[in-house]
């Protein structure tokens, strides 16, 4: 068990660092200069050698890109000259020294994504902490209604097979698998927080946290979760019924089954007892991989519906070519999506004898 969890942590490194070398080098060539970025019309030759002495810009992008990896990696080497650009920094590092090799202090650290360009002296890492909240609030919430609503509404359609309820669930849950998710977070605005506003008293955009307008300071909506939860659980919702669906109907086809109909067990029992629980298992793999995936999907369903989770912030910094910001929310979700598959694995492999442990 130790080899087996000791490979899928070696895996998922050689994972991260593939997604951390990706992002750092496609936003390396993107057009522009990062240093006039931050100055925006205020700049002069003066302040750009400044600032590409102070955030390493005037160095290859070799060297940038291991200044990069010394950053996020939580053990890192560091000049002991304080004026080396790898020289430890107070305002950047949470440490704890570990030794001195020659000329470096070796140090564990937590992870530093750089400082937004946009947003002077704030750190990326303090901007994901206050919109990860928001972002997990609205993906535990989706993942919830489309457990519940998809275990229900699965079993039942496996029960009533090849009846027009059946084949209504079926529809619609095809059409909600192929729906986009901007898409969807439109028309779902327009409809329930427009056209019907004065029946469901939704609004099209707010977020979980609003500034009240009569003077009572930040106030909580949990109307404005109902619209935005409802859209991105659209698609994990039609792909949990239809696995359901199917693996419920295999289960009920299984020898073990009809010996338990044969022995004269209550219908329910035979059900929900046997039936049921045996066929979680494909539902189970689906909302680990769909529940990291939110995160993901959360981008347009965020923007759309003004939500301030990291999907906004996230379109919000593109737009500005704020790319510290870019790069850290991409690298945190891959960070995250890799951690839960990791930790699926690991479970799958205490779980099933099945899986080979070598």
């Amino acid at each position: 068990m130790i080899s087996y969890i000791f490979k899928k942590s070696f895996y998922s490194f050689f994972v991260l660092w593939g997604v951390i070398t990706l992002v750092f080098f496609l936003y390396n060539i993107l057009p522009g200069d990062p240093a006039r970025m931050m100055l925006d019309k205020r700049e002069d030759a003066e302040q750009l050698l400044i600032i590409n002495q102070k955030y390493g810009f005037d160095k290859s992008v070799t060297e940038q890109y291991i200044l990069y990896l010394n950053d996020l990696s939580p053990i890192s080497f560091h000049h002991v000259s304080k004026d080396s650009f790898t020289s430890l920094n107070n305002n950047k590092y949470s440490f704890y020294s570990l030794m001195n090799f020659m000329d470096y202090n070796i140090v564990l650290k937590t992870p530093y994504l750089r400082e937004s360009f946009v947003r002077t002296g704030t750190k990326v890492s303090s901007i994901i902490s206050q919109t990860f909240k928001n972002t997990l609030i609205l993906a535990v919430s989706s993942i919830f209604i489309a457990l519940f609503l998809g275990l229900v509404l699965g079993v039942y359609s496996a029960l009533y097979k090849d009846t027009i309820f059946d084949r209504f669930i079926l529809v619609s849950t095809s059409i909600g698998m192929s729906l986009p998710s901007f898409f969807a977070s439109i028309i779902i605005a327009w409809i329930f927080g427009f056209i019907l506003n004065h029946y469901t008293g939704l609004n099209m955009t707010g977020s979980l946290f609003e500034v009240d307008d009569y003077g009572r300071g930040v106030v909580l909506q949990i109307k404005n979760l109902i619209l935005p939860t409802l859209t991105l659980a659209i698609r994990p919702l039609s792909v949990i019924v239809q696995l359901t669906r199917n693996s419920f109907l295999e289960v009920l086809s299984m020898d073990y089954i009809r010996t338990a109909k044969a022995k004269g067990l209550k219908k329910s029992s035979i059900l929900f007892k046997h039936a049921l629980r045996n066929s979680l298992n494909p539902v189970i793999t689906a909302v680990s991989g769909w529940f990291a995936s939110l995160l993901a999907g959360a981008v347009f369903v965020e923007y759309v519906f003004a939500w301030n989770g990291m999907g906004k912030e996230m379109v919000n910094a593109l737009e500005l070519m704020d790319l510290p910001v870019v790069m850290g929310l991409v690298l945190f979700i891959s960070a995250f999506f890799v951690l839960i598959n990791l930790m699926v694995d690991i479970i799958y492999g205490f779980l099933d004898p099945r899986i080979k442990i070598s």
